[in-house]
């Protein structure tokens, strides 16, 4: 099983990016799909996760608004809409596989907001 991100950079305050993930070796569509961050020195947080057939998806306090996740489960693929960015939004970001036992990461995805 391969998670692959991409899409992360460095955006100035406002600006957005938009965050991909792509499954390999999985039933994708089985998994739940989820985004976390970890910031330096702070714990890896949820930002953000959508179900199987992509009908709920549920989001942070923090990101609530700015943020979209979505699914293309034709293309094993998760997005991450990221608007209105803030600094501090800035984080790894990792994409997450989960079904049952089976929980997957990938290597993460540098987000860095600043001016």
């Amino acid at each position: 099983v391969q998670l692959v991100e991409s899409g992360g950079g460095l955006v100035q305050p406002g600006g957005a990016l938009r965050l991909s993930c792509l499954a390999s070796r999985l039933a994708f569509s089985d998994y739940e799909m989820k985004w976390y961050r970890q910031a330096p020195g702070k714990v890896r947080e949820l930002v953000a996760s959508i179900r199987t057939a992509g009908r709920r998806s549920d989001y942070a306090d923090s990101v609530k608004g700015r943020f979209t996740i979505s699914r293309d489960n034709a293309k094993n693929m998760v997005f991450l809409q990221m608007n209105s960015l803030k600094p501090e939004d800035t984080a790894v970001y990792f994409c997450n596989a989960v079904w049952g036992p089976y929980d997957y990461w990938g290597q993460g995805t540098q987000v860095t907001v600043s001016s």
